[in-house]
């Protein structure tokens, strides 16, 4: 009996990475989900792996054999200049050691405020802050010690992640006040804007590992970026998209949704001494600019990839953050029975 190739998903516990292990194992995949902390919903086929991600050998030992290494793990938005860069060279280093494939979640941060409206494989890169430079240098270091023939990895980016539970834009602004009939968009309604639903996003890490392992190690390039197309929708699409998902579920104001924006302006002044709200303000742009990601070289490289329809996804979405079924207006407000 064939064994099932093995992958090690590090910072199992994120939303990226609890996504990366239900895809992976529903694919037939042996998968080692590192956290420190054991989750009581890991699929059949996923177990637990307490050593923290520092812990190099340990981990090495654990995953003896694991051809593929998905790094979900993510620093406080607050602390990215102290801890990213180092973080991300432990994950690196055990894919070295383990001759595995590195496979990191990209953004789209290293394309600056000056990015085009489509944004490609060979787009060139301006980082216009600091998460921006350092997203840019871990992938210049990455291409580096591929060329150096020690490693393997592959950048796939996508947009803004939603699904999979709290933490995203979805639930921190746009549905916050959805109970009480108000959805929030943090930008004008006319741009578009890359999304990027989580379990779809997930199942694309699962097609490239699997491309990876197909290929002739000779013929596999060591080093890859790869776009994942995900949803682009412009904050009228988006808001469409969620009044529709929210309707189906029986979320519907009595008077009608009504719709609000970002207070940038107070974000900052508050940034003086709030650093989440700084750092969130410092990348605003990401609203006021347009941008998609053409997925061609991801389709071209694993074939057609399924992609969730937007209200679809989003209803989805809208479970996972508490917002069930068997809904009634009443009032003003959005109750539930």
């Amino acid at each position: 009996m064939t064994r099932p190739r093995t992958v090690l998903v590090l910072g199992a516990t994120g939303r990226f990475g609890q996504a990366a292990v239900q895809a992976f194992a529903a694919a037939g995949w042996r998968v080692l989900a590192q956290a420190r902390r054991t989750s009581s919903a890991l699929p059949a086929g996923a177990v637990h792996v307490g050593s923290p991600l520092e812990d190099i050998e340990a981990l090495q030992a654990a995953a003896a054999g694991a051809s593929a290494v998905v790094y979900a793990t993510n620093p406080p938005y607050t602390d990215w200049a102290r801890q990213m860069l180092p973080l991300a060279r432990h994950g690196v280093a055990l894919a070295e050691r383990l001759g595995a494939l590195f496979m990191l979640p990209g953004n789209v941060y290293a394309y600056g405020e000056g990015m085009p409206r489509t944004l490609r494989e060979d787009t060139p890169e301006h980082p216009s802050t600091e998460k921006g430079r350092l997203r840019a240098e871990l992938e210049a270091e990455l291409r580096s010690r591929c060329g150096r023939g020690a490693l393997r990895a592959v950048v796939i980016r996508a947009g803004d992640f939603y699904g999979g539970g709290s933490g995203s834009w979805l639930d921190i602004a746009i549905v916050k006040s959805l109970a009480k009939g108000k959805l929030v968009y943090p930008g004008p309604r006319d741009v578009p804007h890359a999304w990027a639903y989580l379990p779809d996003l997930a199942r694309a890490f699962v097609a490239v590992a699997e491309r990876a392992g197909a290929t002739n190690a000779a013929d596999a390039p060591r080093f890859e970026k790869l776009h994942f197309a995900g949803h682009t929708l412009t904050g009228r699409e988006l808001l469409a998209a969620v009044e529709a998902a929210a309707g189906e579920l029986g979320w519907r104001p009595a008077r009608g949704w009504r719709h609000g924006g970002m207070p940038w302006g107070v974000l900052r002044a508050a940034g003086l001494f709030v650093p989440m709200l700084r750092e969130v303000a410092r990348m605003s742009y990401l609203w006021r600019v347009p941008h998609a990601l053409d997925g061609t070289a991801l389709a071209q490289a694993v074939g057609p990839l399924r992609n969730t329809p937007p209200q679809q996804a989003l209803r989805a979405a809208l479970v996972q953050l508490g917002f069930g079924p068997r809904a009634a207006a009443v009032g003003g407000q959005v109750h539930v029975h």
